[in-house]
């Protein structure tokens, strides 16, 4: 056996140390505080707006600045966990993210909210790679790597329907401040045993020297992206400004793939993004989450506003896609990822997803919830959760040590930028859809209540149309996952394996059982 298979070999028996599933609670608990926060603050943005003075015109910028912070860094983050350390990396986000959360939660006025939230961003980016990395390089093993990402699916999946749950008891028998200060005691304990517990594998760093061009290229790049979907929700799509972020975007990145293709060591070595399994599950992912997106704004309104639910009482109506996710993740996902190739559950998984969207596009103003809500977010639930268990799995799997980071960090880039697109793709579907009902139909109520009644009508004729364009860009996705991912199972390791990637085994930390 060569010295640098020995190291590998070494490397996975550090790896596979006795703290590895205390490490797990800990990573998962920050990667729950991170999902949370996508929609935590969607609940208390009305009460927060009221109390500092948030212009409507500005409100959007507590949700955008987040999101152009998270999305534009994370490539950035996921580079600075290899080169540094996850560990370190890890523990740097947590502590990052306490103090912009409690800046976030004493904030005083609109300026130093939207700081908060960007700041928060920031350190979300540095954090979510190192801990999807983590991961990958701490569970080694088959049968155990199924079972953890299992686990992390599940919260991936399920925390946003938990924020808003969350959200609305804190808002509603508290203060909005609470739903920033949860973040803290998250924080804390996790950063607290990631310290003690946590002992990553020798010999993954990544020590090449930073690529400054594709840091500035693709941080601008993402942000002009987000930041064009983000104001096409809010200004329309012909809009001059939405125009030039997109046209910039496509510049910026497309000078970015010119530069990582020539430079000697890459922010992102395109062997991350152009092996075929990894592409599809970035492409299919980003398309899943376009349709998941969309729906919780879709249904948390629907509830509230058309069925006039109180925040609690909406965020207990998302438990059904909760227990859904956390079954198809952690019973359906882990129990046969070790027995069937990954494609096998993806494809299928985002075809039950897809039929429970297909139920949601029969919702009407007094449509009961236990006919068609619960089915339909059930199936939701377990079909998303069934795919994205192996999809973070089989996303880090036989990817080099050195570049765990940025191929964790691609991962939540196509999060990201796939739920701005969502939202601002969807709600355009919804608001055009909307206007054009009502345009109709106004004219024949004579009273102010059939007007009000035309009003919701039209809100749900809105969501309904969104919702179809959901369920085709779902069954997108499964064809993604049947076509591009060609991995085998995890057990059968030379199927999946490509030429290129069997060429420089000896500086792999394998990921399979030995």
């Amino acid at each position: 056996m060569s010295e640098t298979a020995a190291t590998a070999r070494r490397a996975v028996g550090a790896g596979a140390d006795a703290n590895r599933w205390k490490a797990l609670v800990f990573i998962a608990l920050a990667q729950l505080m991170v999902v949370l926060d996508a929609t935590i603050v969607n609940i208390a943005l009305p009460s927060a707006q009221q109390d500092l003075g948030i212009s409507d015109g500005n409100r959007q910028w507590v949700v955008t600045a987040y999101a152009l912070a998270f999305g534009g860094l994370l490539l950035f983050g996921g580079r600075i966990a290899d080169l540094w350390g996850r560990k370190r990396a890890f523990v740097l986000g947590l502590g990052g993210f306490a103090v912009a959360s409690a800046l976030g939660g004493a904030a005083t006025n609109e300026a130093m909210m939207f700081g908060a939230r960007a700041l928060q961003g920031v350190f979300g980016a540095l954090l979510a790679p190192a801990a999807l990395s983590l991961l990958a390089v701490m569970f080694t093993d088959g049968k155990e790597r199924a079972k953890a990402f299992g686990i992390y699916g599940a919260i991936a999946g399920g925390g946003g329907a938990v924020g808003l749950i969350l959200g609305g008891f804190l808002t509603e028998y508290l203060d909005w401040r609470w739903t920033f200060f949860v973040n803290i005691p998250f924080a804390i304990v996790a950063a607290a045993g990631a310290y003690f517990v946590i002992r990553e594998p020798a010999g993954g760093r990544n020590r090449s020297p930073l690529d400054i061009p594709g840091v500035v290229l693709s941080t601008v790049g993402l942000v002009a992206l987000v930041y064009g979907f983000t104001r096409a929700e809010s200004e329309g799509w012909s809009d001059s400004v939405t125009i030039g972020m997109f046209v910039a975007s496509a510049v910026l990145l497309a000078a970015f793939v010119a530069v990582e293709a020539r430079v000697k060591a890459p922010l992102l070595p395109l062997r991350v993004l152009t092996e075929r399994n990894r592409g599809g599950i970035y492409l299919s992912l980003g398309l899943a989450i376009i349709a998941m997106f969309g729906l919780f704004l879709f249904l948390t309104y629907y509830l509230q506003v058309v069925q006039g639910y109180s925040p609690v009482k909406t965020g207990f109506a998302f438990l059904p896609m909760i227990a859904g996710m956390i079954t198809g993740s952690t019973q359906i996902g882990t129990r046969l990822m070790t027995r069937v190739a990954p494609r096998l559950l993806m494809g299928p998984g985002f075809l039950v997803a897809a039929l429970g969207m297909l139920l949601l596009t029969q919702l009407e103003i007094d449509t009961s919830y236990a006919a068609v809500l619960l089915p339909g977010m059930l199936l939701l639930g377990l079909g998303m959760g069934t795919a994205f268990m192996p999809a973070m799995s089989l996303a880090t799997q036989g990817v080099e040590p050195r570049d765990s980071g940025v191929a964790s960090a691609m991962v939540n880039t196509s999060q990201q930028v796939g739920g701005a697109i969502g939202t601002a793709l969807l709600n355009t579907i919804a608001a055009s859809a909307t206007t054009s009902y009502i345009a109709d139909h106004i004219g024949g109520a004579s009273s102010r209540s059939q007007q009000q009644l035309v009003q919701l009508q039209g809100q749900v004729q809105g969501y309904t149309s969104a919702i179809w364009f959901a369920v085709g860009i779902l069954v997108a996705a499964a064809v993604i996952a049947l076509t591009f991912i060609t991995a085998g199972r995890p057990g059968d390791t030379m199927l999946n394996r490509s030429s290129d990637e069997t060429a420089g085994d000896e500086l792999r930390v394998p990921v399979v059982a030995h």
